[in-house]
């Protein structure tokens, strides 16, 4: 006989509607073809959206991302550049959550290229004066058909995190297939979207941004002290145990 769920089953008792999600798919293949990473992607956009919260998502290979590490490249000699108006978008949200599948043990280029265009925003401030990610949740989703889920991830998490993103417990989840050509997350027979392991960290992700990116809205964020720039520069120690004759 089947374990009836228990109350903490019941997702009711959550409120998370006033939260905003960012997804950025960072797979090789444009629009229409089927990404697998996109495809795993979903499970977790799909809770948030059950969960009442504002999702939207940019498979960023679709949109002429300049690489670089200023925030606009048309002023550094390319053509066009995608990224100003997509980073509107990650500026709005709460929580952004990167995809990538994994090539040659590594993310893709299309995501290093999505992590240098972040970093090019990072020396930016919010309204508190701290570096403009704080206050925000970061977490990443992997696919591949080769090892290195584990090894993306904490690439991506470490790059999260440094630009100012909170990174929680738990926050990647992947799917890796048979080493070497075979099917993929999204083919059929695979056995991905029944993965249990994947499935129950895919969703364990999830939840644990939402929690964490309510948990700081009702906090406010981060407390602005310690973590202010411009004081530093203008003299503020907060506390840096700094010798007599070094001030």
């Amino acid at each position: 006989m089947a374990k009836e769920p228990s109350k903490a089953c019941d997702p009711s008792d959550w409120d998370f509607s006033d939260l905003r999600a960012m997804f950025i798919c960072c797979t090789l293949k444009r629009s229409p073809r089927r990404s697998n990473t996109d495809t795993l992607m979903e499970v977790s956009r799909q809770i948030m959206r059950n969960a009442g919260v504002q999702v939207e998502s940019v498979r960023a290979v679709d949109h002429a991302i300049a690489p670089g590490v200023y925030p606009d490249m048309t002023e550094y000699g390319w053509e066009e550049d995608a990224w100003p108006e997509i980073f509107e978008a990650v500026m709005a949200a709460d929580i952004l959550v990167l995809g990538t599948p994994i090539w040659l043990g590594e993310r893709s280029s299309v995501c290093s290229t999505v992590i240098e265009r972040l970093y090019s925003m990072s020396g930016m401030t919010n309204e508190k004066g701290q570096y403009l990610y704080y206050g925000k949740v970061g977490g990443c989703l992997i696919t591949g058909n080769e090892d290195g889920m584990k090894h993306c991830s904490s690439g991506i998490l470490y790059a999260l995190q440094h630009l100012g993103y909170l990174v929680g417990p738990q926050a990647d989840a992947g799917w890796v297939g048979e080493a070497g050509p075979g099917l993929s997350y999204g083919d059929e027979g695979s056995g991905g979207p029944q993965n249990a392991f994947t499935q129950r960290n895919t969703t364990f992700m999830t939840w644990n941004l939402l929690h964490l990116a309510r948990m700081l809205k009702e906090a406010g964020g981060i407390p602005a002290w310690g973590n202010l720039r411009d004081e530093w520069d203008e003299g503020c120690d907060f506390g840096h145990p700094n010798p007599e004759y070094r001030r």
